[in-house]
């Protein structure tokens, strides 16, 4: 559980190695009303990605579908074990109470997908591989293509519109995530972090005015932290991870969320779009996730609903318990989403 909360970046992620067993010796998934496939898809590097599709049983005609977009961190969106964490619980629920056919990817080098390791992978290639896998939905023929959601949970909520494109959607759903730049939501999270862990208001602020500066050589000026340790070793107590990355992913997975301009991206926008955040989340904050739905908001009036849990976490808990009433929460939005269409 802890790898996946660690999806929008405060938490160390663990990295999944491909399993050596053959695909028949895997445990699989079982929804109660769903069946699953198991498919491919091949992204512009030639990574040979698994993609996980589910369509209702006693299918009668095309149905919509729901596109997921997945965490930060370095394991896989298959929960052959049931319900073991929110994220998963969230997907699993969505499958078997939707009415809904749906498509995941396990990113390159995650699970069976193919391509360089999770940790050494930059996050060109992971979109690369979002898109490949969005763009195989088109193949299935229960899958009404004109009735697309994306679901973005943490990291891949704020890039939903990067996987989709130029493709008709219904609309977005951006759970726990950013609309912000990098840089921003980390000096908001090195702040939280920091207190957290106790230290003073004044300590805080020395550390953050420290960071400001370290988090623009990282991210703005493409330096790794070990390059910038070496030429300021001044700043050694500050860091706390890898020389090369953070969080398990190298440091350029970072500087591309950092180039990205989600203000551009999501101002085009004109659909509907929902953005949930939990008054706990200490990895995303509400403004991180807020700003979505004002961007949205912004040149679509009404168009972008944010609903703030009280004591939800990032992983969608609440004492420890899965939010339950995120599931109907989204499925009578999806469906004033398609009504609001007709």
């Amino acid at each position: 559980m802890l790898a996946r909360i660690a999806a929008a970046c405060a938490c160390v992620a663990l990295t999944v190695t491909p399993a050596v067993r053959s695909e028949q010796d895997r445990p699989r998934e079982h929804f109660a009303n769903a069946d699953i496939s198991y498919d491919w898809v091949t992204n512009s590097r030639g990574d040979k990605l698994r993609t996980f599709v589910t369509r209702p049983k006693n299918l009668s005609g095309k149905v919509p579908v729901i596109f997921f977009v997945g965490w930060l961190s370095c394991d896989s969106v298959e929960y052959a074990n049931g319900e073991t964490d929110g994220f998963g619980t969230l997907m699993r629920r969505l499958i078997d109470q939707s009415g809904y056919a749906t498509v995941r990817m396990d990113k390159p080098g995650v699970g069976e997908s193919q391509g360089t390791p999770c940790n050494k992978a930059d996050y060109q290639g992971e979109l690369e591989g979002y898109q490949a896998a969005f763009d195989s939905v088109s193949k299935y023929d229960f899958i009404d293509t004109q009735r697309i959601f994306v679901a973005g949970l943490s990291n891949g909520g704020g890039v939903g519109p990067l996987v989709s494109r130029d493709h008709h959607i219904a609309g977005f759903i951006a759970a726990s995530s950013w609309g912000r730049t990098w840089y921003e939501h980390m000096l908001e999270n090195e702040r939280v972090r920091l207190t957290t862990d106790g230290k003073s208001p004044a300590e805080v602020n020395d550390a953050v005015k420290a960071f400001s500066q370290f988090y623009d050589l990282y991210l703005i000026q493409g330096q790794t932290p070990g390059e910038i340790i070496r030429q300021h070793p001044q700043r050694k107590s500050l860091w706390y991870d890898e020389p090369d990355g953070q969080y398990g992913r190298p440091a350029s997975f970072y500087q591309q969320l950092q180039a990205l301009n989600l203000g551009q991206l999501w101002q085009k926008v004109e659909v509907p779009v929902l953005v949930i955040h939990g008054s706990s989340d200490t990895i995303m904050s509400r403004a991180d996730s807020s700003a979505i739905a004002e961007i949205v908001n912004g040149v679509h009036r009404g168009r972008a609903r944010f609903v703030d849990v009280p004591g939800m976490g990032h992983d969608f808990t609440v004492n420890m318990k899965f939010h339950a009433e995120l599931i109907p929460l989204i499925l009578d939005w999806m469906k004033e989403a398609l009504h609001a269409r007709n």
